[in-house]
């Protein structure tokens, strides 16, 4: 960068390239991460006193002395008609700093790729709870916003979300929307969702479930006539009820597939592949189940080894397999076979299924011919 580098500039630049990242170390020049990818900003090394000079005009003065203190900060930042997450903290002699871009444009359904039922869930669901789940870096934050945004757009709801971090920036349209942020507007995610319950909330989303307390009180909230929608860090929608129950012990496990046979709505699982459509970058492969009268009943009896059989039973209640999902992204023309293959729970069943598909377009050009 040419001439002095200043904050502003750094926080301008970050807006200007849609990087999502700014990090700022003794010894480096800034980087920023965009799309995924760490640049270096071209400019000298920086010193201890130059990330001071960098850094010390955006902590606010009632958290300066804590960063003394305790060696480290957190705190919400707005410039550039933006909001920032900063992290200022000690470290090689000097200030270091983690700066993320909080999102203020929230994807669409449509630009997710995701298919119908996850519009058909965020209009037509308006209490119990659903499960958006995945592993890092599987887009559930993304999906997650886009459902919140919906509504936000058509109906007037109280929305609190309970995040960490706050990662889109919902600004209230037809809703009202509190967004707080696990250590830096509450302490940790049970206390701000007790807190939530007692705010009048119509949907309540949080942004991951980590413990057996927050797990509770999500179905406990879910129960009680509030929509809540949770993540989960799990592959699948099947191991999402195994993960469920690892934070109980085995004589609650009953309880537990009560609350979830009464209360679950919807499992959505999904994970991101590279596409080949021109224009999309990754495109979502999802498995759907829905909680159907008798996928309740495997719930609460504990047969989980009937709901794979259930989902692929119900495709035309909006249910769906990854097998299905992937045969439906390679026929479309988002991935090649190739890459659905490499990401198939089973390659056979997924060969299977386009050997179908393609027999049965054979058959219809077929028939169009004659």
């Amino acid at each position: 960068m040419q001439g002095e580098l200043t904050i502003h500039r750094l926080l301008t630049k970050m807006r200007g390239v849609e990087a999502s990242d700014l990090h700022i170390k003794v010894g480096s020049p800034p980087v920023m991460r965009i799309a995924a990818v760490l640049h270096a900003i071209e400019c000298p090394p920086l010193s201890a006193e130059d990330t001071s000079k960098l850094l010390l005009p955006i902590v606010p003065q009632r958290i300066q002395k804590q960063l003394e203190e305790k060696g480290g900060v957190d705190f919400s930042h707005i410039e550039v008609g933006a909001r920032f997450r900063c992290s200022v903290f000690q470290a090689g002699g000097g200030l270091h700093a983690a700066i993320r871009r909080v999102n203020t444009k929230i994807p669409t359904f449509q630009d997710l790729h995701l298919p119908p039922v996850y519009e058909h869930v965020a209009e037509h669901v308006h209490e119990g709870l659903v499960i958006i789940c995945g592993v890092t870096g599987s887009g559930k934050s993304s999906t997650l916003a886009s459902i919140i945004e919906h509504m936000n757009e058509r109906h007037a709801f109280n929305i609190i979300t309970i995040e960490d971090p706050v990662e889109y920036l919902f600004l209230p349209k037809k809703s009202y929307v509190s967004q707080r942020e696990v250590g830096m507007d509450v302490t940790d995610f049970f206390t701000a969702l007790r807190g939530a319950v007692r705010q009048d909330p119509d949907v309540i989303m949080i942004g991951e479930m980590r413990d057996k307390e927050t797990l509770l009180a999500g179905l406990m909230a879910a129960e009680t006539g509030h929509l809540v929608f949770v993540t989960l860090h799990t592959a699948d929608t099947m191991q999402s009820f195994a993960r469920i129950l690892e934070f109980f012990p085995v004589e609650e496990h009953g309880f537990v597939r009560s609350c979830l046979a009464n209360g679950l709505k919807a499992v959505m699982a999904q994970r991101l592949l590279p596409s080949i459509k021109p224009g999309v970058r990754v495109v979502p492969a999802t498995e759907v189940l829905l909680n159907t009268p008798i996928a309740a009943e495997r719930i609460r009896d504990g047969r989980d080894e009937d709901l794979p059989a259930i989902v692929a039973g119900g495709i035309h209640e909006g249910m769906h397999s990854f097998t299905e999902s992937l045969a439906r992204l390679v026929t479309e023309e988002f991935v090649d076979q190739k890459t659905a293959e490499r990401y198939a729970p089973n390659v056979d069943q997924l060969r299977s299924r386009l050997r179908g598909i393609n027999v049965k377009a054979d058959s219809l050009i077929s028939r169009t011919k004659h």
